[in-house]
């Protein structure tokens, strides 16, 4: 039996370095998906290219946090966004603060938004996802979820929620302040949904700890890939995000973690770790065929 692998590039159009590498990694075939942050800077560039590349299947990072203190961005609606806003017009840092503040029908209008914007540029999304997670209601927002769902069931797309609760697949940083089994109440909970709404999902998701020890070198990295990634479930769905980039002033500039994004897309740029996944059992599937898998029959 396969190991199913989705390997998404988030943070598609965040920055032209990123976009750099998620066009190197999808004809080098190191990833088999990545998602558009439609508020940034490089959305456009990014989804002029998916739409010259209809071939690579490309879904939109719904975004709703703006969490660097020197490179911010704000909704793509221009009215009714104010609840999404923090004080400076721009999208909130942190989850919470996103959580806390936002009306619940901006909320979808800005979710509508995004997806509008892409299919304007020419994109036709292959799914949708959050950035940062911000849409799971982890911190005590039970409306962003359901609605989320609701609107990828009326719109027609999968949605990146995972089916089944692993903690070796969740970083011991998140979700801060939750226990494993209030995560699994809420897992559970959104597959119940997903399923309800027609929504396809994976089965398992895997979160990356950039702790000290995966920090520690580029070796030690892609070790801990390789074992990751080798052992996933058979006849099952897994996805794994990563945030690849080219090593740059402009992404220094960004973020202090860039070292990890140059190290995402060095990895999966080699042929190799794809060839060794696949001597593993381990067959690389996109959000495409996740519809095709776990849609409505």
């Amino acid at each position: 039996m396969a190991k199913y692998l989705v390997v998404n590039a988030d943070d598609f159009g965040m920055c032209k370095a990123a976009n750099l590498a998620v066009f190197e990694l999808f004809e080098k075939g190191g990833i088999s998906s990545a998602t558009v942050m439609m508020p940034c800077s490089w959305a456009v560039d990014a989804c002029k290219w998916a739409a010259d590349h209809p071939e690579y299947p490309v879904g939109v990072h719904l975004t709703l946090t703006s969490e660097w203190g020197r490179y911010r961005w704000g909704p793509v609606a221009q009215q009714g966004t104010g609840t999404l806003r923090d004080k400076y017009g721009y999208l909130f840092p942190e989850n919470d603060e996103f959580e806390d503040s936002c009306d619940i029908d901006e909320v979808e209008a800005e979710i509508r938004a995004q997806v509008d914007l892409a299919l304007k540029l020419g994109l036709k999304p292959s799914h949708l996802d959050n950035h940062m997670g911000s849409l799971y209601g982890m911190n005590g927002n039970a409306e962003v979820m359901p609605k989320t769902f609701e609107v990828c069931a009326d719109l027609g797309y999968a949605f990146r929620m995972f089916r089944k609760m692993n903690r070796k697949n969740i970083p011991k940083s998140f979700p801060d302040g939750l226990s494993m089994d209030m995560v699994k109440t809420f897992v559970d909970g959104y597959a119940k949904m997903a399923d309800s709404y027609g929504v396809p999902i994976v089965d398992h998701l895997l979160f990356t700890d950039w702790d000290e020890d995966l920090r520690s070198s580029y070796d030690r990295f892609k070790e801990f890939t390789y074992d990751r990634l080798a052992n996933i479930d058979e006849d099952e769905i897994t996805e794994v995000f990563i945030h690849p980039s080219l090593e740059c002033d402009e992404l220094k500039g960004i973020t202090s973690m860039w070292q990890a994004r140059v190290w995402e897309h060095r990895l999966f740029a080699d042929p190799e770790t794809r060839k060794y996944l696949e001597s593993k059992g381990v067959q690389y599937i996109s959000y495409r065929d996740v519809v095709a898998m776990r849609g409505k029959k």
